[in-house]
C-alpha cells in the first residue's frame, strides 16, 4: 500500500466531514473540495454536498426522494465551494429546495431536490439482476495494484489509496486494454465501516457514490475508457430517486445500463439494490463522451 494512504477510520471520517458542510449564513453553506486525480472536482462530491445543504434546511421527518442536477462548469478541487439553498416550497407532504454551487463567483452546478414525509402505499419493483455476491470479488483497489506501473505517476497516489467507499466490480473493464462489450456494468459497494444512523447522511453518501461508473458504461461498446487520452469524458446532468431505506455501510449492488450514445453524449440508467434484492434507488445520467483522435 502507498505510504501516503491513511487508515479506514480516517478516510471515511474525512468524507463524512467533506459532505457535512459548514453553515456560514442562513441557507448558505461552504464545503471543502477533494482532489481524486481527475483534474476537476468529482461530480459525486457536489451531488452529495448539495443534497447535504438542502437536507439541513428541511424538517428531520422528511427525507429526500428525488434530485435533478446539472453540472454547469468544471470545479476547481483546490478551492472551496459555496452552496446557496432556495427554500422553494414547504407543503403538507412535500418540501422542495433549489441549490446552486458557486466557485469564483460563478455557478458550477445547480440542483432541485424534493423531500417527502414518511407515507405507506402500493409496492412493486423490477427484480434484482442475478449476479454473484460481493464475497470473493476483488476490489477496484486490488485491481489497480495489479496495473499500478501503467497508472500515470501524477495520479498514482490518489488511485492506490484506501477509499472511504469500497467498490467491487462484478464485470470489470481493464482501462488500459478495453474490449468491446455490452454496455452493462455491475458493481457492489459500501462504506468501509459503520456510519451514523441519520438517514440524511446515508442519502447524501449514496448521492456521492452514485456518480461512480455511470458515464463510463456508455463507452463499453466502443472499447474506450476515460483513461484514453483521445476521450473527453464528463458528467452533464444527474437524476436520482430514493425508493426505500438502506444503509451505506451494508453492501449495495449498482446495476448500470447505457441505453443510448449519440451526438457525443451517452445516456446511462442505474438501479441500486440491497443484498436482499430490494430496489433502494434509481439513477439517470447523460455524459459527454467526445472522441478527439490525435491529429484531428
Amino acid at each position: 500500500m502507498d505510504e501516503q494512504c491513511t487508515s479506514d477510520t480516517c478516510v471515511l471520517d474525512e468524507l463524512l466531514s467533506l459532505l457535512k458542510l459548514e453553515k456560514i449564513e442562513e441557507n448558505i453553506f461552504r464545503g471543502k473540495s477533494q482532489d481524486l486525480g481527475f483534474g476537476n472536482i468529482f461530480g459525486g462530491q457536489v451531488l452529495g454536498q448539495a443534497l447535504s445543504a438542502a437536507s439541513q434546511t428541511v424538517l428531520k421527518e422528511r427525507s429526500a426522494h428525488s434530485i435533478h442536477a446539472y453540472f454547469l462548469r468544471p470545479g476547481d478541487p483546490a478551492r472551496p465551494i459555496v452552496y446557496t439553498v432556495d427554500c422553494i416550497r414547504d407543503g403538507k407532504s412535500f418540501t422542495t429546495r433549489r441549490v446552486v454551487a458557486v466557485q469564483k463567483g460563478r455557478a458550477i452546478f445547480s440542483m432541485s431536490a424534493s423531500f417527502q414525509r414518511e407515507e405507506s402505499g402500493f409496492e412493486h419493483q423490477d427484480p434484482a439482476p442475478d449476479v454473484p455476491g460481493p464475497e470473493g470479488i476483488a476490489s477496484e483497489l486490488e485491481m489497480a495494484q495489479k496495473i499500478k506501473d501503467r497508472i500515470p505517476s501524477s495520479i498514482r497516489n490518489q488511485i492506490l489509496c484506501t477509499k472511504p467507499i469500497e467498490i467491487r466490480p462484478v464485470n470489470p473493464m481493464n482501462p488500459f486494454a478495453p474490449e468491446k462489450k455490452e454496455p452493462v456494468r455491475y458493481s457492489w459497494f459500501k462504506a468501509i465501516r459503520k456510519i451514523p444512523d441519520d438517514i440524511s447522511v446515508h442519502r447524501y453518501m449514496l448521492a456521492y457514490a452514485s456518480d461512480f461508473g455511470l458515464v463510463s458504461t456508455s463507452l463499453f461498446p466502443h472499447a474506450k475508457t476515460f483513461w484514453d487520452p483521445e476521450m473527453q469524458v464528463a458528467s452533464l446532468d444527474h437524476a436520482m430517486w430514493f425508493h426505500r431505506d438502506f444503509r451505506m455501510d451494508d453492501w449495495l449492488l449498482y446495476a448500470v445500463r447505457s441505453t443510448n450514445a449519440s451526438k457525443a453524449r451517452g445516456l446511462n440508467i442505474g438501479s441500486i439494490f440491497n443484498k436482499d434484492g430490494k430496489l433502494v434507488a434509481s439513477t439517470a445520467q447523460e455524459g459527454l463522451i467526445r472522441f478527439r483522435p490525435a491529429g484531428a
